[in-house]
């Protein structure tokens, strides 16, 4: 009898975990915006609201037939930032946010995929304004974030992004730190940066 309860707890504690998961990952905590609605920009190039991180409305093509992503999501900000602001098409135009980065590269190297030099978190060069910051997956977001350098300062650097998450903010800054000639950023999940060079 105990183990039939210890089973029925269980079970009911996986479903009530899975559906806060899915919940978190689909609904808006953010009534004042509506999906799609402009909340920040960076050069001319606006950041729309998603609500959900699940959230899907469609694909974002260029009249080209350029793929910039699924909107709103973070790879469609990042994708079209690089398109409008430094008229950069990337040879593979498709991926989650976590594909950016490329593991098997040493900083500094040359990232065939994104046409982008890609720089590991910490590195020797120092990150600098319009670098794509790319960020690991979570037990929430399995897929991982991109973002990109808004602003960079002596101990800092602001970050503007799409689809932050349900309580996430548009812009955000994080530590910069340099140690042993080596730049870091100071989040354990910023992998790196890549830049158009």
């Amino acid at each position: 009898m105990k183990s039939n309860r210890w089973a029925y707890s269980l079970s009911g504690l996986f479903v009530f975990a899975f559906t806060g998961m899915w919940s978190f990952n689909h609904f808006s905590f953010n009534s004042t915006h509506t999906v799609g609605q402009e909340i920040d920009s960076l050069n001319g190039v606006v950041v729309f609201y998603n609500g959900g991180v699940d959230n899907v409305s469609g694909r974002n093509l260029t009249a080209n037939g350029y793929n910039l992503g699924l909107k709103y999501q973070c790879v469609e900000f990042v994708k079209r930032y690089y398109y409008e602001h430094l008229k950069h098409e990337m040879p593979d135009s498709y991926g989650h946010a976590i594909d950016f980065f490329d593991k098997s590269l040493a900083d500094g190297q040359k990232n065939k995929r994104r046409a982008l030099t890609q720089y590991a978190n910490p590195s020797q060069t120092k990150p600098k304004v319009d670098d794509l910051v790319v960020l690991s997956g979570t037990v929430a977001n399995k897929y991982g974030h991109v973002a990109i350098i808004s602003d960079v300062m002596e101990n800092e650097v602001e970050i503007i992004q799409q689809n932050p998450g349900p309580f996430g903010k548009s812009r955000e800054r994080f530590l910069l730190e340099n140690s042993n000639g080596k730049w870091r950023i100071d989040n354990k999940r910023i992998l790196g940066w890549l830049r158009k060079e």
